[in-house]
């Protein structure tokens, strides 16, 4: 009781220091429908500058995607762009569109006032005067936000065309150490491991299939397909250094000194530990890897250097990324 009657007295006085309301006169009361139909060119023309600011950001976001993909370039680029269009479209929204403030009928309209509802519906772009302008400015920021919308979409997946079955490696070209100098066939010692890369320009030394591990094996054990028994000249492979499971790097070669007592050679992804029999063309005989390594096929020219002698067999690289069959590959 004490709470409602405290609760009271402070509204009794809070009133009495506010004083009687004044009423609107239906003569001061504003017509809810009125509307403010003046144009705003400095708005307009803000609005269009915006836009076409906006745009232009935006087209410079997806043409960076392609030429210069620098994560804070591109992140100030579009967010930039993105401003631009948000701050257009405020200021179009209280400067630019006509306010109009729409009431009800409560009676209905008769069937002679439709040519009056038609005309007010047509007035109520009344309060632009630079329709081309804004169209054109709308429509290069539209332009400029669908480019940096779609472009950023080809980078969802792999799209590697058909890197995977292009390699720079063909007959004759020489095997070389990672400082460029030409492998000699009795430079490859039984149970040693190589890696080495094709006889190239900077460019081909950059393809997925260009880095190779080669080993050597007593030729004695080999255990090839009868089409590959010639790649394997005084026990020495090649095969693709690249893992086809994940596409890591082939980096370890195990050579036993007693296979009684231990598995034979094989290489070994340190990654997922697949591993690879190189006496049986780089089958698979452990770890998540399905697909043997690709072979390539060696020779010795009258040098005693190693060249290739072929293509590489097979496709480059885990088997989602547009694998063939060996027949398929040239």
């Amino acid at each position: 009781m004490k709470a409602g009657r405290l609760a009271f007295l402070l509204g009794a006085v809070r009133g009495l220091a506010r004083g009687p309301e004044r009423i609107e006169t239906p003569e001061e009361r504003a017509d809810p429908r009125e509307y403010d139909a003046t144009p705003h060119p400095r708005a307009e023309l803000a609005v269009a500058i915006l836009l076409v600011a906006g745009g232009l950001l935006c087209l410079a976001f997806a043409v960076l995607i392609a030429a210069y993909p620098q994560v804070q370039l591109l992140g100030g680029v579009l967010a930039a762009g993105l401003a631009c269009l948000g701050a257009a479209l405020a200021i179009a929204s209280r400067r630019v569109v006509p306010q109009e403030v729409h009431v009800e009928e409560r009676d209905p309209v008769p069937p002679e006032a439709d040519a009056e509802l038609e005309a007010e519906l047509r007035s109520g772009a009344d309060g632009i005067s630079r329709r081309r302008l804004l169209t054109g400015a709308a429509g290069v920021a539209g332009c400029g936000l669908v480019g940096a919308l779609a472009l950023p979409l080809t980078a969802l997946g792999p799209n590697l065309g058909d890197t995977p079955n292009r390699t720079p490696w063909r007959r004759g070209r020489h095997l070389v150490d990672t400082e460029g100098r030409r492998l000699k066939a009795s430079d490859i010692e039984v149970g040693s491991f190589h890696s080495v890369l094709p006889e190239a320009d900077p460019e081909a030394l950059e393809d997925l299939g260009a880095p190779l591990v080669v080993v050597r094996v007593r030729p004695e054990t080999l255990d090839l397909p009868p089409e590959r028994r010639g790649w394997a000249p005084q026990g020495i492979l090649a095969f693709s250094q690249i893992c086809t499971h994940a596409g890591c790097a082939i980096t370890l070669f195990r050579y036993p000194v007693d296979e009684q007592t231990s598995s034979p050679p094989a290489l070994v992804c340190p990654c997922h530990y697949s591993t690879f029999d190189v006496r049986r063309a780089a089958k698979p005989v452990f770890g998540p890897a399905a697909r043997p390594l690709p072979q390539l096929p060696l020779a010795i020219d009258a040098g005693g250097f190693l060249v290739a002698n072929g293509p590489m067999a097979g496709s480059i690289g885990p088997s989602w990324l547009n694998v063939k069959t060996p027949k398929d590959v040239r």
